[in-house]
């Protein structure tokens, strides 16, 4: 059997795949294979290894003759159809769990790089624009003894509550329903998204990608924030009205905002966003520890495997 794989790839993550299967790899360092390319080699594919910078519509399904087994090196799956993936019996896996802590991680590293100004400050010293310390050079917003609201509290969500505990945060949540188990375990408020909006001094949203959550962050929401509010994602550039965040970070409505995550990626330098000194921004790195990058692969394995060979996948998507 064939598999398509559309990223490179180390070899000891996919040994499994190696020595079993005819692999067709992408072999280009930190690009997606072409459109082009994948549609000439998926019609022939049994199975397809792919992740978020891969758009698997119903026109690609539609090349797709052979297709079994969908894995996706992700924990979101909305770059899939999967109406169209279920109608011809394509099974679809994914990789949650294995990235939580990374993407924690990586939040509450970007929450704290915004509030604080840190990449503000250090390109102050590359462009030799420090002259001395001044009492209120570059002051930012305090984390320690906060309110973050975190909007989609997930895996990742509790993740980033646990973090926040340590810097003696209130948490405030909202979710589609209330966990009141989740509540006395982490002592987390939940709140409507108004009250949370109001309340929290970092606003980290982790919703998924959904047509309920599409563009759920707008001028109505950022203008409910504090002033000096701290404005974070790390779910999905759909979950925001980009326009809006500019004009609340140009005109101060909010104070800062930290990125991983946008509208359409790859952003490119002149995303007006980057014009403003009140953001920090990343190339959509929430699980980019190599750790975790290697078991999302072996896991992304794993679902192919079983699935090709009849077997449940490990994490399917229903």
């Amino acid at each position: 059997m064939k598999i398509v794989i559309t990223c490179k790839l180390p070899n000891e993550a996919i040994e499994s795949l190696l020595e079993t299967y005819e692999v067709v790899m992408w072999e280009v360092e930190n690009e997606p294979m072409p459109r082009k390319r994948l549609l000439e080699e998926i019609q022939d594919a049994d199975g397809l290894f792919t992740n978020v910078a891969d758009q698997i519509d119903k026109d690609l399904l539609a090349h797709a003759n052979c297709l079994k087994v969908i894995s996706t090196m992700a924990v979101g799956y909305d770059n899939i159809d999967l109406e169209e993936a279920r109608k011809k019996g394509i099974v679809v896996g994914h990789t949650p769990g294995v990235l939580t802590e990374a993407t924690a991680d990586l939040t509450f590293a970007l929450l704290m790089a915004s509030g604080r100004r840190l990449v503000e400050g250090m390109d102050i010293i590359r462009q030799n624009k420090w002259k001395s310390w001044a009492p209120f050079f570059l002051t930012g917003q305090e984390i320690n003894r906060k309110t973050i609201g975190i909007i989609g509290l997930g895996r990742i969500g509790l993740g980033v509550a646990r973090r926040a505990k340590g810097f003696s945060m209130e948490v405030l949540y909202h979710n589609r329903s209330r966990n009141e188990e989740v509540e006395k375990e982490h002592d987390a408020k939940y709140c409507e998204l108004d009250e949370l909006l109001e309340r929290s001094d970092y606003v980290v949203l982790l919703a998924p990608s959904t047509k309920d959550t599409y563009k759920m962050m707008g001028r109505d929401q950022f203008i409910r924030m504090k002033n000096s509010a701290v404005f974070i994602n790390t779910s999905r550039g759909t979950n925001v009205d980009e326009d809006a965040l500019y004009e609340a970070l140009n005109s101060g409505e909010i104070f800062a905002a930290g990125l991983d995550v946008f509208d359409s990626e790859p952003i490119h330098s002149n995303h007006r966003i980057l014009q403003l000194r009140n953001v920090t921004v990343l190339p959509h790195i929430g699980s980019a520890a190599i750790e975790t990058r290697m078991a999302m692969a072996r896991l992304a394995s794993e679902n192919l495997r079983n699935g090709l060979e009849g077997r449940p996948l490990v994490h399917q998507v229903k």
